[in-house]
Order: structure tokens, then sequence, then C-alpha cells
């Protein structure tokens, strides 16, 4: 294998679980989100109308990250079988565990309080 291939090899293998978990991340952040949205409605008792374009919208976004998702993983696939063809991976060598290597800033902190909103002060 060739030094070229093998610096590219080795920064796909960095790239790769970076790429899956920031899109991980950004489907929780959205998650959140979406249950915070829903649970504003409920606790200032709001009609279940307000606020539906704004939670459309979210849940539109949220499909299309788990769409992305999907495609990176299908990315992912296509790489391990570039990678057996010109790197030289071993047909039964696996990748190693996403969240075990690389954590964004993000998932560190704490999960923020649920907390009824009082829109009356």
């Amino acid at each position: 294998m060739s030094y070229q291939i093998r610096i590219a090899s080795d920064q796909i293998k960095q790239d790769m679980p970076h790429t899956e978990a920031s899109i991980d991340q950004a489907l929780i952040s959205v998650s959140s989100l979406m249950a915070t949205l829903v649970q504003a409605r409920v606790d200032t008792g709001v009609p279940a109308a307000t606020g539906q374009v704004a939670v459309r919208r979210l849940a539109k976004a949220q499909m299309a990250l788990v769409e992305a998702s999907s495609d990176v993983l299908r990315v992912h696939g296509e790489l391990q079988k570039v990678g057996r063809e010109f790197a030289g991976m071993d047909v039964h060598e696996t990748c190693p565990a996403v969240q075990a290597r690389w954590c964004p800033p993000i998932c560190i902190l704490s999960p923020p309080e649920r907390t009824k909103v009082d829109w009356n002060v």
C-alpha cells in the first residue's frame, strides 16, 4: 500500500466516527428541542395548534438528520469496500467503537432541567 493511501485511510478512519457521532448528537439536540416545545405547549395550557408550524418544521429537520445518518452509514459501508480493495483492510476487520473514541463537547454537559414554563411572570 502506498504512503498516500495509508495517510488517506488513517484520516478517513478518524473522520468517519466523528461524522457519525456529530449527526447523532444533532439528532439528540433536535429531539430534545422537540420535547421541550411540546412540553411547553402542554405546561402552558395553550391550544394544541399553537406552535404547530414550528413543531412540523422541527420534525422535518429531525427526519433530515435521520436520512443524513442513513446516508453516512451507507458511505461508511462503501468506504469499507474501498479499504479492502485499495488499503489492504482485512475482510474481518471491524471499525472501532464510535462513542468510546470521540465525544463532542456537548455530550459532556448534563441535560437541561425540565421545568414548567411560567408565561405569567
